[in-house]
């Protein structure tokens, strides 16, 4: 099953900043509208970083099942563009971020804490692992009661 749009942006997020990624944002678009629900909005310093922050975060994203609907700006690497239909990610260079402003054109959008939805993502993850082990050694605590009062 495909994780939330929340956290695969937060996936892609973590990703850019994991690739010194500057001034890593995640933007919740839902109610602003039906197109998309989140922007992630990175900087590269240069082209070969760039580059590693769109391939990586292609990577990452495959790894939680999505799939890249379509890429934009690859070749001149000002402002790249992923589309994962309800995610939408953006790399730009220094220039093209501060030209373009989109945090200014979408500043009713609220602004995602996406290392703390990580941290819960993993909580959840451990609570759901320990209540497993749990189970199966409640399940074994029965069955070797069962064998126990079987031998009697």
């Amino acid at each position: 099953m495909l994780p939330t749009a929340l956290h695969r942006a937060s996936v892609a997020a973590k990703t850019a900043a994991d690739n010194k990624g500057q001034d890593v944002l995640v933007l919740d678009l839902r109610g602003l509208t039906p197109v998309f629900d989140f922007f992630v909005i990175s900087t590269g310093a240069s082209r070969r970083q760039v580059h590693a922050i769109v391939e990586d975060t292609d990577a990452a994203l495959r790894a939680t099942g999505d799939a890249r609907m379509g890429v934009e700006g690859y070749d001149a690497s000002k402002w790249v563009v992923q589309d994962y239909g309800d995610v939408v990610i953006h790399v730009f260079d220094a220039d093209t971020r501060d030209y373009y402003k989109l945090e200014e054109l979408w500043a009713d959008a609220k602004k995602i804490d996406w290392q703390a939805e990580l941290d819960d993502a993993r909580d959840d993850a451990e609570d759901d692992a320990a209540d497993a082990v749990d189970a199966a050694n409640a399940a074994d605590a029965v069955d070797a009661t069962d064998a126990t009062d079987a031998a009697e």
